[in-house]
C-alpha cells in the first residue's frame, strides 16, 4: 500500500475506537479551559454545535473557524455512524485565536446528541458532506453568532473539509471580509482524482464558485509535508481564478495535515 493511501485512510478513520461520547466530552474539556461553552444552533436543515466564548464581547469584526470532516469513513466502503472529529484541530485554532472576536462552528451532525440528530444521515459527512443543504445550514448559524455579537463583518477559516464550507459559504455572502484556509480541500474533484477515490458526487465544488470569490481577500496555507490534501489541491483551485486575482497561498515546509498547526498558530501570521 502507497505511503499516501495509509496516510489517507488514517486520516479518514481517525480513531473509530473513541466513542462518540468520548470525543464530544474532550471537545468539551478544550473548551472550557479556554473558558468556552458549547451552544446548539438550530437550522432548517441541521442543528448546529458550536463553542463560543462564555463572555460576549460586542465586535465589529467576527472570526469563525470552522471544523474539518471528522470521522467521515471507518474503512473506504463504510461510513461512520457520528461524524465527531477525534482531533478537533479547528476548534484548536479557534481556541488559539490570536485577536478579537472568534467562534467555533462544527459541521452537521458534530458533536450532537440523539435528541438533536436531525437530517443525520451518512450521506452529509460523506459524498453530499458540501451538498447545499450543508453550505445552506452552516450560513444560517454563521448568522446566528454574527448576530450574537453585533458583528459587520466575517473572517472565515476553515480546515480541511472545512475550507470547503468557508468557501462555498463566503461565495453567497457579501458580509465576509476575508477567507482564510488551512490544509484546505479547496477543490474535492481535484483531491478524489489524487487519491482515487469515488467522486464527491452530491457536493458543490469550491472551485467552482471561483467568480464569486474572485475579488475576495484570501489565505490559503498548506502544509509542505500534507499529503492528504496537499498544494496540489490548492494548486487547482487557484488555476481557475485569472491570473491577476489568484488567491495567496503559503506553503509551511515542515507542517503536513494536522502537524503543527495548532502549535504554532499563534506564531503563522494569520
Amino acid at each position: 500500500m502507497r505511503r499516501a493511501t495509509v496516510v489517507l485512510l488514517l486520516a479518514l478513520t481517525g480513531c473509530a475506537g473513541l466513542s462518540p461520547q468520548a470525543r464530544w466530552q474532550h471537545a468539551d474539556r478544550l473548551a472550557a479551559r479556554a473558558d468556552w461553552q458549547k451552544l446548539r444552533l438550530p437550522t432548517d436543515a441541521f442543528i448546529l454545535s458550536a463553542y463560543v466564548p462564555k463572555r460576549t464581547v460586542p465586535a465589529d469584526t467576527l472570526t469563525i473557524y470552522i471544523e474539518g470532516d471528522g470521522l467521515a469513513w471507518l474503512t473506504r466502503s463504510h461510513a461512520a455512524s457520528d461524524p465527531t472529529p477525534r482531533n478537533p484541530v479547528g476548534l484548536e485554532l479557534a481556541l488559539r485565536h490570536p485577536q478579537g472576536a472568534a467562534a467555533y462552528l462544527a459541521r452537521p451532525c458534530q458533536y450532537v446528541e440523539a435528541i438533536d440528530a436531525k437530517n443525520c444521515r451518512p450521506i452529509f459527512w460523506t459524498a453530499g458532506r458540501f451538498a447545499p443543504p450543508v453550505i445552506e445550514a452552516s450560513s444560517l448559524a454563521i448568522d446566528a453568532l454574527k448576530q450574537r455579537v453585533g458583528a459587520t463583518h466575517l473572517v472565515l477559516v476553515g480546515y480541511s473539509g472545512g475550507a470547503a464550507v468557508a468557501a462555498l459559504v463566503a461565495a453567497r455572502r457579501s458580509d465576509v471580509a476575508r477567507l482564510v484556509t488551512v490544509a484546505g480541500n479547496l477543490d474535492h474533484r481535484a483531491w478524489t482524482k489524487m487519491h482515487g477515490i469515488p467522486a464527491l458526487a452530491d457536493s458543490l465544488n469550491p472551485a467552482d464558485a471561483w467568480r464569486a470569490l474572485r475579488t475576495l481577500p484570501q489565505r490559503h496555507f498548506v502544509g509542505g509535508r500534507d499529503e492528504t490534501v496537499g498544494r496540489r489541491v490548492t494548486d487547482a483551485y487557484v488555476a481557475r481564478f485569472p491570473s491577476d486575482q489568484q488567491p495567496e497561498v503559503v506553503t509551511i515546509p515542515d507542517f503536513d495535515h494536522v502537524c503543527c498547526w495548532v502549535e504554532k498558530w499563534d506564531s503563522i501570521g494569520f
